[in-house]
Parts: structure tokens; sequence; C-alpha cells
């Protein structure tokens, strides 16, 4: 028996051996190698694809914001190295499509007798495309196409091989040819479903919505995958909200919410929320609409998307003017762990734009540099969101300024006795305050504290001015004066926290030891305010005009940068009605009469207009408002004249540029293009006065603009190339390798430098020495220098001046003196040429 049983195992052996051939075309060997193919290779290469799809999907967050593609994957612009894979299941997928074609191809006489080849490089090509190497995919589908001609999976290799085409943004073609696959009469349900929804696909590509509503309804019709249904039925309803259809919208996404839990959640709550936000809420429907949200934020199966329904919500109040409720759930909302950024980007932003409209900037400034941690750099939505953040900073410090003294000149305008009794009331509280903390147990003082610390750290409640804790001076203080409360007076010692108190300090202090605090403390004493109240008139009279003219700021701010007209009205109004200086009233009235046109109130406009033209009628305002366009017209307006004085300080006009720099400035007081000309004159009187005036005006511009990009810049300037240029020693001769000749002309006689100039340049060419330039440079308020550059030593400089002093068919007569190229530098900016050659003992030859 035994023998009996080797004896077969021995035929089978032989037999599957035999059949392990791929060149003989018999009954046997064609199935081994086909069921081989299918239930090994191909079956372990198939799971691999699913988990690496399953990763895919995974890994990619939906955009609800705006349409869903039909696929969920993220195609990446990174180029992928040699052997780089986007996951590591596609790759196996791959090396088992590969070897079912290699070891079990069975091409004889040039057709393919294994029926599962075709299999194979259908998931060969289907591995290629999610690796995102979309080129040798579509090869693979190509391959079918021409070699597997009757194969049944030839209508899916050509739906695979036209979405290869659409990711290589070959649109068009994929159009024409996913219609060509419809047009078959022998297509399965679930492969028209499948072009159907890729056509869609297509059609959102090249901008048809039209088009694209079509297909992809048909598509969810059909499709017998939930999951795809639902995806969809959801892209249907946003396509039709997005041709403003909302009915027929609300009615795609009633087939999403009737799929229940046949279909992932996740588009489940996305369109009851769209549902909701296509309703026209009418005082009749806010009922019903708060009730459809708190039911979905109620739903236990919905926490996971609890950020988006408490956003909803948020949004629901907000368009109620419920402010109080809204900031709750976009705070709500911000607690939620959530991935979706751009949504944490909407939460911050919305409450950054509600402390803009509450006037508090510093706030809303905090809450805007949250929103932008969470936007990508390189998005129109992030530049939008930080060019409003940098115009903030302005506002933060003209609002700043103009409250502090509009405090201080509210205070020093009273009575004296208007001022002490304002003055006692005020330490009275502050001593009333003192002694209730003081009266409190140290621990609940404590738990005070901590629960404060702890509201203020917040998820979406940034604190202002954040940053380390030692830079603030505010919370320093602070921290000391909590210290001193808890802990009392202590030494600087080791085990300090179970130390004996100090008898001043801690627990709770006693009226005696109040009394002795208030009376040490000066801010506690009326006398001390009252002695920092201004009074002399000249500093009051500074005071308000900086109020005056950070309200105009305010008010070209908030009309050209926020599009907030009625605060820009409010700050120019109060200007107008503060005894402003002459140079603002103008433009302000200008202004305010932009801001009435846009806001509508025709009257107020039409009374400012009639002012500006009848009581300036030469100014350039009157013939702006008589003539829009003459603005665009005018030669003489702000812009134009920059580009005119820049043009004359590259042609060294130096003079002509710090006066008229002057007086534009005097004549455009306000207007924002103001620091590019104060930084023009600062680089002028450089040029023309040196290192220290152009220090100086750096400096005035940096202090006096601040907020500007010409304030920021002359910042950086001083903190960069100012220490740099500061050094006014000469080198020594011996280290230089370039040098000049310097030819001196007196300012007078600027006409005979450029008639010298031209002839120096006529003997450099005569004697063909090309590598030699000369320019007229000017040097100060009085000289004017012809240089002749390009010489290697000071020997060839000096023995170029003598060949042209001696030669008389040259005839130059006047005299010079040479010098290496960084002490030319050194004197150009310090205007130190005098000292230079006195140090080296050296006069013009």
């Amino acid at each position: 028996m035994k023998e009996f049983l080797k004896g077969f195992l021995l035929l089978v052996l032989l037999a599957s051996i035999a059949g392990c051939s791929r060149k003989k075309n018999n009954f046997l060997n064609r199935n081994w190698h086909a069921v081989t193919a299918e239930y090994n290779t191909l079956y372990n290469g198939n799971l691999a694809l699913e988990l690496g799809k399953e990763a895919l999907n995974e890994a990619y967050l939906d955009d609800y914001w705006n349409i869903l593609p039909v696929e969920r994957m993220q195609v990446s612009d990174r180029v992928l190295a040699p052997g780089e894979n986007v996951n590591p299941n596609f790759a196996v997928a791959e090396q088992k499509a590969v070897r079912a074609i290699q070891r079990h191809s069975m091409l004889l006489e040039g057709s393919e007798k294994n029926p599962q080849i075709d299999e194979a490089y259908l998931l060969l090509g289907k591995a290629r495309y999610f690796d995102q190497r979309f080129v040798p995919a579509l090869e693979a589908f190509n391959y079918i196409l021409h070699k597997y001609p009757l194969s049944n999976t030839i209508n899916e290799a050509r739906i695979w091989r036209e979405k290869t085409n659409m990711r290589l943004e070959f649109d068009e073609l994929a159009i024409k040819n996913l219609k060509k696959v419809l047009e078959s009469e022998n297509l399965e349900k679930q492969n028209r479903a499948e072009a159907s929804a890729m056509l869609a696909q297509a059609y959102l590509n090249t901008n048809s919505p039209d088009s694209a509503l079509t297909r992809i309804k048909t598509a969810a019709e059909l499709t017998g995958n939930k999951n795809e249904e639902g995806r969809y039925w959801f892209i249907a309803g946003q396509l039709h909200d997005f041709l403003g259809e909302k009915d027929s919208a609300n009615l795609a996404f009633d087939q999403v919410i009737d799929l229940n839990r046949k279909t992932p959640r996740i588009y489940r709550v996305n369109a009851f929320i769209r549902q909701i936000q296509n309703m026209e809420i009418t005082s009749g429907d806010k009922a019903e609409a708060l009730e459809r949200l708190t039911d979905l934020a109620k739903d236990r199966e919905n926490r996971p998307y609890l950020d988006k329904i408490y956003f909803q919500l948020a949004e629901f109040h907000y368009q109620q003017d419920s402010v109080g409720l809204a900031v709750d759930y976009y705070n709500r909302s911000l607690r939620v762990p959530s991935d979706n950024l751009y949504l944490q980007s909407l939460d911050y932003e919305t409450l950054g734009n509600i402390n803009f409209d509450a006037a508090n900037f510093e706030v809303a400034g905090a809450y805007y540099d949250s929103t932008l941690s969470k936007l990508a750099q390189n998005t129109r939505d992030y530049r939008l969101i930080k060019k409003k953040r940098d115009n903030l900073d302005d506002v933060i410090y003209y609002e700043n300024l103009a409250n502090k003294n509009d405090s201080i000149l509210y205070i020093a305008n009273l009575s004296e006795a208007e001022q002490l009794e304002y003055f006692t009331t005020y330490t009275t509280a502050l001593k009333e305050k003192a002694t209730s903390e003081a009266g409190q147990p140290a621990q609940q003082q404590a738990a005070q504290n901590f629960f404060e610390d702890k509201r203020r750290s917040t998820p979406g409640v940034p604190t202002p001015g954040g940053g380390f804790y030692f830079y603030n001076p505010t919370i320093v203080a602070y921290g000391k004066q909590e210290f001193f409360r808890t802990w009392g007076d202590r030494e600087l010692a080791d085990n300090w926290r179970t130390s004996q108190r100090s008898s001043s300090g801690g627990g709770n202090l006693n009226t005696e030891g109040i009394n002795e605090v208030v009376a040490m403390d000066p801010k506690f004493d009326v006398q001390f305010y009252l002695e920092k109240i201004p009074r002399d008139p000249a500093l009051l009279d500074s005071l308000k005009q900086e109020l005056n003219f950070a309200n105009y700021q305010l008010g070209l701010i908030y009309r050209e940068k926020f599009n907030e007209n009625k605060l820009a009205a409010q700050k120019l109004e109060f200007l107008l009605s503060n005894d402003p200086q002459e140079r603002l009233i103008l433009p302000a009235k200008y202004h305010l009469y932009k801001n009435y046109s846009e806001l509508g109130a025709l009257v107020e406009a039409e009374a400012l207009k009639n002012d500006i033209i009848y009581q300036y009628p030469d100014s350039r305002y009157a013939a702006i408002i008589q003539n829009p366009g003459s603005l665009l017209e005018d030669e003489n307006n702000p812009r134009a004249q920059y580009q005119e004085l820049y043009t004359a300080y590259e042609q060294q006009n130096y003079d002509k540029v710090i006066s008229e720099s002057e007086r534009l400035i005097q004549e455009l007081s306000g207007d924002e293009i103001i620091p590019k000309f104060e930084l023009l004159k600062a680089m002028a009187e450089g040029r023309l006065k040196g290192f220290e005036a152009y220090k100086e005006g750096l400096n005035y511009v940096a202090l006096n603009y601040p907020q500007s990009e010409e304030g920021k810049k002359a910042q950086e300037l001083m903190s960069k190339a100012i220490p740099g240029l500061a050094k006014k020693e000469f080198l020594q001769d011996t280290i230089a390798n370039s040098f000049k000749l310097i030819f001196s002309f007196e300012k007078t006689n600027s006409g005979e430098a450029a008639t010298f100039r031209r002839k120096i340049e006529g003997i450099i060419q005569e004697l063909n020495y090309g590598e030699m330039e000369v320019s007229l440079d000017v040097y100060d308020q009085n000289r004017d220098f012809v240089v002749v550059h390009g010489f290697p030593s000071a020997g060839n400089a000096a023995g170029f001046a003598e060949k042209i002093l001696t030669d008389n068919k040259y005839r130059i007569d006047k005299k010079s003196f040479y010098i290496s190229t960084p002490n030319y530098r050194i004197a150009q900016i310090h205007k130190n040429i005098d000292t230079y050659l006195e140090s080296l003992n050296q006069t013009p030859q």
C-alpha cells in the first residue's frame, strides 16, 4: 500500500512539473498557470492594492468647502526618487503583477493562452496609478487594449486609461474616449457607473458644471457601492448649489441622508449642514434650523464631526446677531480635537473679525496670528489674512496713541477741583481692591488665579501680546504682585517655601499692614497723579496734534485697508471737530467726502464736495472731485511725483530731491505715500551730506513711521547697515588692488566738469585703455568729482596723471590725486576727503 501511495504522489509531482511548462498549449498547462496566477500571485497582489487604497483614503482629508473630487486621492507635486513609493503596498501589488506575468504568461504564436494575464496587467496599471507613476500606468492599460481586445476586462482597462489621462491633464481626450466607452451596449452596470463618474470629473476639470451634474447623478443611480453612492449624491448637491439651484441641491442631500448608516457618516453630517445653510432663515425658520443643528450636536454618532457642527451653530448665532453665543460655539469648535486646519482657520478668523468690530484690536491681532498658523503660506487665503494682520499693526499703534493722548488731554482740561475728585475716586477704588484681595486666604486667591490662568490659556482665546513670560513687563509686574500676596517678602534662600514667612507678607494681612503698604506705595497717593498732569501749553498742543494726526491716519486705514467706512467717518469727523492743523483739514474733508459717498450719505457728501470746490478751488482734491479721471492723467499726482524724484536721485540730483521732498511732505501731509518721500530724502541727504545725516534721516523714518514698509526698511538699515558704515578710518594703500584718479570741481563749474569728463573719455579711447571708465560723481554740496576708474595700483594712477599733464598733445593742466577704491567709498560716506589727503600728506598734483 505504501509503495502504491509513493507511486501515485510521484505521478502527481511529474504531472505538476509537466504542467509548469509555459511552452505547451494544453488543457493542463493552461489551467495550472491560470489557477496559480489567480489564486496565489494575483490574489495577494489585489489584497496589497486594497490595503494601499485604504491607507490613501484614511490619509485624504476632503475639503467640504469646495466641490469634492470624485476620487479620494491626494496627488503630490513632489517627484519620487527611484525606488520610492507613495505606499509600500502598491510596490507589493506591482511586484505580484510582474511576477504573475513573468511566471505564468503563455504567449504562444502571438496569442496569450493564460486568461489571467490581462488581469495581471490591469493590476500592474492600478498599482502604478495609485503610486502616482501615471505614464508607466498608462503603458500597462494600453498594453491590455492593444494585446487583449477580447478580454473581459477591456472596458475596465479603457476606463482606467482615461482616469490616468485625466491625471496627466489630458481631460479633453478623456472626455472623448469615455463617451465612446458609455456608448458600448455590453457595458456592465458598475463599469457604466464608474465611467459616468470619471466623465463628471473630467467635466469639472474643464469647468463644465452642468455636464458634470448630469453624469454624476447617473453614476449615483447606477453604482452598487453605497460609499460611492453617498459621495456622488453629495457632489450632485454641491453642483446644484454652485448653479444656484438650492431646492434641487436639498433633494440631492436628502438622497445622502436617506442612506443613513450605509454610507460614511461624514457625508450625512455635511448634507444636513448644507441643507441648513440653504435655508432662508426667516423668523419662523429660526427655531427649526436651531433645532436641527442642536440635534446633530447631541447625536453621539456625530461626535467625530462636532467641530463642523459647532462651527455651523456659531455661524447661525452670528447671523442672528447673537455674538456672545457665536463666540462660545466658535471656541467650542476649536476645542474639539480635529485635523481640519482650514476649519480652525475660519474659527480664528471670525473671532478676530468679531474682536476687530468691537475695537479689541490687540485681541483681534492675536486671533489673526492663530489664523495664519493654520494656513499654508503659498495660498491666497494666507496672503489676504497676512495683509490684514500687517495693516492691523497700524491700527493698534494709532489707536493706542489716540487713546493715550485723548485721556491725557481730557484730564489736563479738567479744573483743579475736578482733577482732585477724579484721582481721589481712582485711588480710593485701588485701596478698596487691595484691602479686599489681601483679606482673602492665600489658597482662595491662588485658586482664583489658577482658574483665571486656565481661562486665559483656553484654545481659541489667545492672549494679546503673547510670547515669553519675561518679555511682557505687565505680566512680570503682575507675577511679582501675586508672589508677594501669596508668599510674602521672603529672602532668596534654600527651602524658601517652608521657611518662616516674613511678618509683612503672606496669609491674611491685618488692617495695620494694609495701611502701611498703602502709605508706602505712591500709586495710592492722589498727589502722585496730580504732579504728572502736563501743564505746559506747548506740550498740550503737541499732544493734541498727535491725537489729530492719529485720527487722520485711522480714518484712512479703516476705509482703504479694511473697508470700514463708518469707523473711518467717525475718526475724520472727530478730527475736523477738534481744531486740527491747517495741513490736515483739506485731506480730511476729501476722505470724509469719499466715506459719505460710499455710505450713501449723499447730503453730507454733497456739502463737503461743495466746500472743497469753493474753498479750495486750486487744490488737487478739487480737481479730482470735478474730474475723477484727472488723478490718472495728472502728472503731479503723488506717485508720479515720487517717481520723478526717484529718477532725479538716480541722476545724482540730490539737492532737488531734498528740497522737493520737503515741499511735498508738507503739501501731502497725511497721505500714505509720505514715508516713501521721507526715506528718499534720507537717502539723498546721506549721499550729499554724509554718514551722520543718513543715520539721522533713517532714524527719523524708523521712529515716525514704524508701521510702514519704509519705516521697517529704515529700521533694518539702522540695525544691519549703519554699524558697518560707521567706520571712518582709512586703509593702507598696500592692501588695495584698485585705485581711482580724482579731479575736483566746484559746484559752480558743473558745466566745466561735464566737458572735462568727455575730454578724459576721449583720451582713454585714443590710448585704447579699454579697462578704464570715467564718471561724474557728486561729492558734497560744494564739490563734484570727475573720477577715472580701473587702475590696478597707485603707481598706474599717478603715471596716467603724469602722462596727461606733461604731454602737450592733451594739454591737461587740472590737478588731481589718486585714492584706493575702499578709501574712496569711505570718503564718500563720511565726506572726509580732506582728512584723507592731509593724513597722507598728499596734495593734488
